[in-house]
């Protein structure tokens, strides 16, 4: 769970199986150790998107052991950045989280809709993952 002096970052989506899982994995990654980052959905599927775990892992990440969890699971802790990954949560009216965090609205497309070929989904999810990691880059580690 978050430490002292880390930024505390919830990417939140609908279904926390895909964008936020990993945002999650990728700000962890990389942002270590000043940033401490989360994920969860408003509407959670309850499992996480197989090609999440292997889009993380064609690009050299640790994706631990996601899990997809509601947003309520987090509503009692302090968040520093709350980030949005996608058009629907972004409308949705999120829990209270204390300590005024800012907040972030980042439109990524949902590479879990996408049909057609292994290389087109392929393509889809390391389309999203390169989206998440520059605006990661950019956005929140300046």
């Amino acid at each position: 769970m978050m430490t002292p002096n880390t930024v505390a970052v919830l990417f939140l989506c609908t279904g926390n199986s895909a964008r936020s899982i990993m945002a999650e994995a990728i700000l962890n990654a990389v942002g270590q150790p000043q940033f401490s980052a989360y994920s969860a959905g408003s509407f959670p599927t309850g499992k996480v998107n197989p090609k999440s775990i292997e889009t993380l892992k064609r690009h050299g990440l640790d994706p631990g052991v996601p899990r997809s969890k509601s947003w309520n699971e987090f509503s009692d802790q302090q968040m520093d950045v709350v980030v949005t990954v996608c058009d629907q949560a972004a409308g949705e009216t999120c829990p209270f989280f204390p300590g005024r965090p800012r907040t972030l609205h980042w439109s990524i497309p949902d590479p879990a809709h996408v049909t057609g070929t292994q290389e087109e989904i392929n393509a889809a999810f390391d389309n999203a993952f390169h989206l998440l990691k520059t605006r990661i880059e950019k956005e929140l580690l300046i």
